[in-house]
């Protein structure tokens, strides 16, 4: 049987503000990529998120981002690749700390937003990110788009490499993600959802945005916690991937 990692954007609330839907999210997910306070998330809402996903067995992420709480790191932001290798360090020690303390121990890493789609096509970021993965644990995997620079960079650093797909997302022809800027950047209707993630899946295939087909072998699918109706849309999307005989489990991490 196929066996893919369904994964989620998580703990992305803050101080007055929730955003997601995390405690109903979570029951139909097998990885939760927890934000460490850059782009969203606190302390509190971390070590709350990582406490569901202990209790739900779900498999626990860092989701460092820019330091940009006003954009929710969906703006690019121009640093050095040292500026950047520092940033995301700091944002896996703390989750990782949190993880710690309650019990859970820490299986990958995905960056967030703008920082994620830069290193998909930047390798001196790209670069940047796995080496600050690498020095905190190098049996963390990353993920990143498949055949993009951070999954170059990481595999060159050592590191466990996972290629992902985006069930509810619109891909260009060349693989990368539609700008959100865009119109029909982001797929809300859920049937379309469920049988994109089930191609991919099954036949490693996407329509992209020209209607051309995009060809990538995936080994995690994401879908989003402050997507309206996230809930409903998790929860088909799991269920439609079972009916097509995928099953649903963490990626598996190598020895520590």
């Amino acid at each position: 049987m196929i066996s893919i990692d369904l994964n989620c954007d998580m703990g992305e609330s803050f101080g007055a503000y929730t955003i997601g839907a995390d405690a109903e999210v979570m029951a139909s997910i097998s990885s939760a990529n927890i934000a460490c306070g850059f782009h969203g998330g606190d302390p509190g809402v971390m070590r709350r998120t990582v406490r569901l996903a202990r209790e739900a067995g779900v498999a626990v992420g860092a989701h460092p981002g820019f330091p940009d709480l006003v954009g929710f790191g969906r703006r690019e932001m121009r640093a050095s690749p040292q500026e950047i290798e520092d940033m995301v360090l700091y944002q896996i020690g703390a989750l990782m700390a949190i993880a710690q303390r309650e019990g859970v121990v820490l299986r990958h890493v995905k960056a967030h937003g703008a920082l994620y789609n830069m290193a998909a096509r930047e390798r001196g970021l790209a670069d940047a990110i796995a080496r600050a993965v690498a020095s905190v644990d190098r049996s963390l995997i990353l993920f990143g788009l498949p055949g993009s620079e951070l999954i170059r960079a990481g595999a060159a650093c050592g590191l466990r490499v996972a290629s992902e797909g985006f069930a509810d997302r619109a891909y260009e022809p060349d693989g990368s993600l539609t700008p959100r800027t865009h119109a029909g950047a982001v797929i809300h209707d859920t049937d379309a959802v469920v049988r994109r993630a089930v191609r991919m899946a099954l036949e490693g295939k996407v329509a992209a945005s020209d209607g051309s087909e995009v060809e990538f072998h995936v080994e995690t699918i994401c879908t989003h916690g402050d997507t309206p109706g996230a809930q409903a849309l998790t929860r088909a999307l799991r269920a439609g991937l079972e009916r097509a005989g995928v099953a649903i489990a963490p990626l598996a991490v190598p020895a520590r």
